[in-house]
């Protein structure tokens, strides 16, 4: 199976939401990780709305990229800028795509409504999920 990288800064919100809908969604067409330029926890709102769609990544955790050295990916998918302009140069045959997406816990920061404070993270998530289905396409030889 083909492995896929989402990379993010922190691995708490996004990467971490493409690996669970690349599972949920691709799971018998492909391998996904999910990992960080550094670990900043698993986001406990990313957990919520993923949940609202039924997909649980509670189980998933926050790691660093050199915590998997040694797994060959075929694709990596860095889903913010940051991660992007810092991505390290992988070993092999690595493909590496950007897809920016929103930083939730950012756009959510100042929003006093709890019920509000969610809107970004529902959007990315559905964001995200449109993306992962474009997946198989991208390990397509080009």
């Amino acid at each position: 199976m083909k492995k896929v990288l989402f990379l993010c800064t922190g691995n708490s919100c996004r990467s971490q939401m493409a690996e669970g809908w690349a599972r949920e969604l691709l799971g018998d067409e492909l391998e996904p990780y999910s990992a960080g330029i550094e670990t900043h926890g698993l986001n406990p709102d990313a957990v919520r709305v993923m949940a609202e769609a039924g997909v649980d990544i509670s189980m998933q955790t926050s790691k660093t990229l050199s915590s998997l050295a040694g797994v060959p990916f075929d694709l990596v998918v860095t889903v913010c800028s940051h991660a992007h302009e810092n991505c390290p140069v992988l070993p092999g045959d690595s493909r590496v795509v950007h897809a920016g997406f929103d930083d939730p816990p950012a756009l959510a920061k100042n929003e006093t409504d709890p019920e509000k404070a969610m809107a970004p993270y529902r959007r990315v998530r559905d964001e995200i999920r449109a993306f992962v289905l474009t997946v198989p396409d991208l390990l397509q030889p080009s």
